[in-house]
């Protein structure tokens, strides 16, 4: 199912929560809406699932107009951060629900809900479960029921809310393998909101990042996260030194600082680096090695100014010893836009 958003507009009260967003999602894409708490990405989700009505622009699937239409008769599949699960029922009863409310010829028959509730639960590596009531099971195991009863009526669409947000780290990780794998195995149209951006990057074929209700870039996790389109993109993707000062003559400089800024005109500008960007250069600039921090293949290094600006750097485990005392850093590169 292709999904086109054209100049959607929603207000509550006098904030705008979406301005003109507009967005194209190809058919069979995982796509994430990343942005911060207030960004207008869940606002979105919701207008493309029908809970939610857009003051202005159109919503079609498959170039059907749909932007008034209800949540039923867009055929959407919605999973919730918090499950939403019916705790009297069992989990073969919770994934069943939405084909056994259906009325007459459109509602199968008890063999064929049968054999999708345990098709399902295979496919969610749950066999064996379908007797239990989600008070007996784990946070992922009920997030994985809650995905199942949403695939189970065969949505056109797949919609999920921070579906991982109410779970710890080490679950999530593995939630987010098991809802690429299902995804994978559907071929499901699906869109997932974090605020989460290692999720998003690490689970979306494309990511569009909103901003107090604008989209500011659509791209792959790589595309995002390389090549950022605006500071705010650059700053909430990955991490990354900020820096404000002036480009002359293809550098850019803040006070002690001076990085690459080829082909841009003179002027004021911000800039970023990004950690894994600096290494040791006896041309650069000179920095003091506040800590040195070993995780894994990686150390982490936090080093410092003559004027006090702190800079963050991530190097390879074995490059570790020459960060001791006073050292010099150069930028590989640096992300520099126009202040």
């Amino acid at each position: 199912m292709t999904i086109s958003i054209r100049s959607v507009e929603k207000k509550f009260g006098r904030y705008p929560a979406l301005n003109k967003v507009g967005l194209e999602i190809a058919d069979g894409e995982l796509l994430a809406l990343l942005g911060p708490s207030g960004s207008g990405k869940t606002t979105l989700l919701r207008v493309i699932a029908g809970l939610e009505f857009p003051d202005a622009g159109q919503v079609l699937f498959h170039d059907q107009d749909v932007t008034f239409a209800s949540a039923a008769a867009r055929r959407v599949g919605f999973v919730f951060q918090q499950y939403a699960l019916f705790k009297h029922m069992t989990v073969a009863k919770n994934i069943a629900f939405g084909l056994d409310v259906r009325k007459g010829k459109d509602k199968p028959s008890k063999v064929e809900i049968t054999r999708r509730v345990d098709e399902l639960l295979r496919l969610v590596e749950l066999e064996g479960l379908g007797g239990r009531y989600p008070s007996q099971l784990s946070g992922g195991q009920r997030q994985r029921v809650a995905l199942s009863r949403a695939l189970a009526v065969q949505p056109s669409v797949l919609l999920l809310d921070e579906p991982f947000g109410a779970l710890d780290a080490t679950v999530r990780k593995s939630l987010r393998k098991e809802l690429r794998r299902v995804h994978d195995a559907t071929g499901v149209t699906t869109i997932f909101v974090t605020h989460d951006q290692e999720e998003a990057l690490d689970l979306a074929d494309r990511v569009a990042i909103l901003n107090q209700g604008v989209i500011e870039q659509v791209g792959t996790p790589e595309q995002v996260h390389d090549h950022p389109v605006s500071p705010f993109v650059c700053g909430f993707v990955g991490e990354s030194n900020r820096f404000e000062g002036v480009v002359s003559g293809g550098r850019f400089t803040s006070g002690s600082v001076f990085l690459p800024a080829t082909g841009l005109a003179d002027g004021p500008a911000v800039a970023f680096a990004r950690p894994h960007d600096f290494s040791l250069d006896g041309s650069g600039f000179e920095v003091r090695v506040n800590r040195v921090h070993i995780q894994g293949a990686l150390a982490h290094v936090d080093a410092e100014t003559a004027d006090g600006r702190r800079i963050d750097v991530v190097t390879s485990r074995d490059q570790a010893e020459h960060f001791t005392g006073t050292v010099r850093l150069a930028a590989r590169k640096a992300h520099v836009f126009p202040a």
